[in-house]
């Protein structure tokens, strides 16, 4: 059996992770929030979905949710840090309210980082662990521009903590990616609302950075599989 924990995973993107994963075989823990809507979200989707209520903005949230993990599950294969927001398209670095970036980074950033750190000793445990952190190309030195600040610092933070983190757990086998989805369509409002390309497609993405081989590649920024500039 092999297990992931996908966070902010009651809809969207993450929601549809949860499904071709499940389709695939996988044992998913549907993370979110709200017990009802994750409960409601994982009985909605066939094959083996559990849900686990998990705030990745709330450490004791998290501690409590690998705690119960390792007690009735005993295992976690790979994380999928999905859950994120403030995607600020009307602000600018140069007014920004400080206060919405902190939130920002406190889910994109350190919520990842948080769910990373608790979920990590189950993932050693695994012969083929794997990180996958939902990123953007918004969060591309590369390619950033003006606009959209608390997005653009947050993403472009984890896409530093990715490298950090793949770097270190190279030799023990764990594979550490960010892997952007792009910009999708929902049908649920936000970023997507405006059109993008179908959500199957950008969960698709994601999902290729947990089904990755043995010796693939680690540390790396890819979206459908190909590297995005960082």
């Amino acid at each position: 059996m092999s297990v992931a924990l996908v966070t902010g995973a009651n809809r969207g993107i993450g929601r549809e992770v949860c499904r071709q994963l499940a389709a695939a075989g996988w044992t998913v823990l549907l993370g979110a929030r709200d017990e009802a809507k994750g409960r409601a979200a994982a009985e909605e989707l066939d094959g083996d979905v559990r849900p686990l209520t998990l705030d990745v903005a709330d450490h004791d949230s998290v501690v409590a949710a690998a705690r119960r993990v390792e007690a009735e599950v005993g295992a976690c294969d790979a994380i999928v840090n999905n859950a994120g927001i403030s995607y600020d398209w009307d602000a600018f670095a140069h007014s920004a309210d400080l206060g919405l970036v902190q939130e920002a980074l406190d889910v994109n950033l350190f919520g990842a980082w948080e769910v990373t750190l608790a979920f990590l000793p189950l993932v050693r445990r695994s012969p083929h662990g794997r990180i996958v952190n939902v990123s953007s190309q918004a969060g591309s030195l590369a390619t950033m521009g003006g606009s959209t600040p608390a997005y653009h610092v947050s993403k472009a933070a984890l896409n530093a903590f990715t490298i950090t983190l793949a770097d270190e757990l190279h030799g023990e086998g764990v594979l550490v990616n960010a892997v952007c989805p792009g910009w999708t369509y929902s049908g649920e409002g936000g970023m997507g609302a405006a059109g993008g390309r179908p959500i199957e497609d950008g969960a698709a993405s994601v999902v290729w950075g947990v089904l990755l081989s043995d010796g693939g590649p680690t540390g790396g920024f890819f979206r459908d599989g190909r590297p995005v500039p960082w």
